[in-house]
């Protein structure tokens, strides 16, 4: 399981819990033993490329806890497969365990009820992230005493979102054009008014269009991988996820209010925060792939590169937003995205855009992702058009329809490094 770097006492789990007095000032020392040891239980989520998943619990006790005393066999979580059980100092997980009053229990992602927000199909799937916790096995404190097993089932109260919850909600009213825009935004940890920083927007598909204004965030990885740890070492960037409640493209037009409105609300951040003009970024999987092409052709110097995920448009428009660097990817098994985007290629190219094509394999290795990014960025093209290889893109298990080619194309588009790493390093002149 991918490591969980957010800290939980951030999100609200240590604070929910610092009021509590200690249980020995509470009880007196002979009925100390009558005491639940148990203070706290949190359940953890992930956004991964297919969804937000619930991939971990904490158990907060009121002993500090010896991780020796630990074994996986300890601790059951209801309709889920514990993989491992460890103790630590802190509300995190950790590859280097610790005694302390935190007993971390990983769990497996693949369990069908690890799924918080996901799509199947067109259908969504949400699930509360709750988790009920047994301890099973007698473990121990660090005095030696023992804490045994008692059977209770405990729910977990708390739910820490890791990124997600990082972002903050908002909304923009438009004096220009009218229209109200739900987003969300991420703002750097360590933001300093007296540097400048890049921002990457994000426009959502059309299959979570509604009022949840985290849905955009919840999905996939199109908005939070650029607000992840990993990411932000890298390249401290504000990451703005709007939420809109219908669709913003169809492949022909755009809704105009709603491209102008988010090029306004950019506008305004920028009065409050420090963006670099010169570093603007858009991206978008689907319907929002077609409405970040729509605003290139609108405002064809406003971005500096933008990225275009499982989507097309109308090959007349498609020469407009030429003016900034783009990276297209598409499924070769997607029967509409796909020829639709080898005609806008083939426009781009005819209107003096320097095309580069390759075709990958979708079960390509992080490492090997990131090699073949790196060689079609070397080459400093207009236009990367990247083809995910047909029988590549859908996992093992599941039907190879050309819808499920659409989606996955987006759970493999934004886990490439390499291709995030270009869009950094394209400038506006």
């Amino acid at each position: 399981m991918k490591k969980i770097t957010a800290v939980l006492a951030a999100a609200g789990l240590v604070a929910a819990l610092s009021g509590c007095q200690a249980l020995s000032s509470v009880f007196p020392a002979e009925h100390a033993a009558a005491a639940d040891p148990v203070q706290e239980v949190a359940a953890v989520t992930e956004v991964f490329g297919d969804g937000q998943k619930i991939t971990a619990a904490v158990v907060k006790y009121a002993a500090e806890i010896s991780n020796a005393s630990l074994q996986s066999e300890d601790f059951a979580v209801a309709n889920r497969t514990v993989t491992k059980v460890y103790a630590n100092n802190a509300p995190v997980t950790a590859e280097q365990p610790k005694n302390g009053r935190y007993v971390v229990l990983e769990l497996s992602k693949n369990d069908e009820d690890a799924v918080a927000f996901g799509m199947e199909g067109r259908d969504i799937i949400r699930r509360r992230p709750e988790l009920k916790v047994t301890q099973t096995g007698d473990i121990a404190d660090t005095r030696g005493n023992t804490i045994a097993a008692d059977g209770n089932d405990r729910q977990s109260k708390t739910a820490v979102n890791l990124v997600v919850d990082d972002f903050k909600q908002a909304s923009f009213a438009d004096p220009q054009t009218g229209a109200t825009v739900h987003y969300n935004l991420f703002v750097p940890k360590n933001y300093n008014p007296k540097k400048t920083y890049p921002l990457v927007l994000f426009i959502h598909d059309e299959g979570i269009a509604g009022s949840d204004v985290k849905a955009a965030l919840q999905q996939g990885l199109g908005a939070v991988v650029w607000a992840s740890p990993e990411s932000q070492a890298k390249n401290e960037a504000f990451v703005l996820a709007p939420q809109f409640g219908r669709q913003t493209a169809n492949g022909k037009t755009a809704a105009a209010n709603d491209a102008d409105a988010v090029i306004n609300l950019i506008k305004h951040l920028q009065t409050r925060y420090s963006i670099d003009t010169a570093r603007r970024y858009a991206t978008g999987q689907a319907e929002g792939g077609m409405a970040v092409m729509a605003m290139g052709g609108k405002h064809p110097d406003f971005f500096a590169a933008s990225y275009i995920v499982a989507a097309q448009w109308d090959a007349v428009k498609a020469a407009l937003p030429a003016k900034g660097k783009m990276w297209m990817m598409v499924a070769e098994g997607d029967e509409k995205a796909y020829p639709g985007m080898n005609v806008v290629a083939g426009v781009l190219e005819k209107g003096g855009a320097k095309v580069v094509r390759t075709i990958w394999s979708g079960l390509s290795a992080a490492a090997e992702f990131d090699a073949e990014a790196r060689a079609v960025g070397s080459q400093n093209a207009d236009i990367n058009y990247t083809v995910l290889q047909k029988g590549t893109v859908v996992p093992a298990g599941q039907t190879d329809s050309s819808a499920a080619n659409h989606t996955h194309t987006w759970r493999i588009a934004y886990t490439i490094e390499g291709i995030r790493d270009w869009l950094f390093e394209q400038r506006k002149p």
